[in-house]
């Protein structure tokens, strides 16, 4: 089983012959897309969703309704590509995985909260969680949180607080275009500090591996 970090949110799972990929959004790199078998949108804001990413690859997409909705409306050439998982799903796209929540976290009260589902996928034995932009706890334990590490809508506490909770042994930084290096040294700083021993928080370049 092999898990690569690319773009911002965008991260590979590859096991048994499958690749998937989440969230190839502006930020990502276009070779995340290369020989994919599944894409997997958590919800439509551009970073974690780009239409010319998703037309670089023949994978099938499974996304929420209303990704689905902006694909058909503005790129319905990948309309026929897509399939709807609703909260709560179990699904197989390649590798067994579940949609987990429904709701993008608070940006600001004034502003209207966007759909969002995150992603536990199984692969080599570990359990996998993309929350996408939300801090939805996943419902079950798993080894590995992608976890947002900047954002307009998150604060150091909550992404130390949802890693605390969540409770993976391993941690890989996601989300992490907003921050500078400095600010990044910071977060990694207090995670290393604030987690207990029997979790690990990392950060990866682009194109490298867990």
């Amino acid at each position: 089983m092999r898990i690569t970090k690319f773009g911002h949110a965008c991260v590979r799972i590859e096991d048994a012959g499958q690749a998937m990929v989440f969230d190839p959004g502006m930020f990502t790199d276009p070779e995340a897309v290369d020989g994919a078998t599944a894409v997997l949108i958590t919800h439509e804001h551009a970073d974690h969703f780009d239409p010319e990413r998703l037309r670089a690859t023949e994978a099938p997409i499974f996304t929420i309704d209303a990704v689905a909705r902006k694909i058909a409306e503005e790129a319905p050439d990948l309309a026929e590509r897509v399939t709807v998982v609703a909260p709560g799903e179990e699904f197989l796209a390649g590798l067994p995985a579940r949609a987990v929540g429904e709701l993008h976290a608070v940006i600001h009260p004034e502003y209207p909260r966007f759909h969002n589902s995150g992603f536990v996928v199984g692969a080599g034995g570990k359990r996998i969680y993309h929350p996408g932009d939300a801090l939805t706890l996943p419902g079950e334990d798993v080894d590995v949180l992608l976890v947002p590490s900047s954002a307009p809508w998150l604060k150091v506490s909550e992404a130390i607080d949802f890693t605390r909770d969540v409770g993976a042994p391993v941690n890989l930084a996601i989300h992490d275009r907003i921050y500078t290096e400095a600010a990044h040294a910071m977060l990694e700083g207090h995670m290393g500090r604030l987690l207990p021993e029997s979790q690990t928080y990392v950060r990866r370049a682009d194109g490298e591996d867990l």
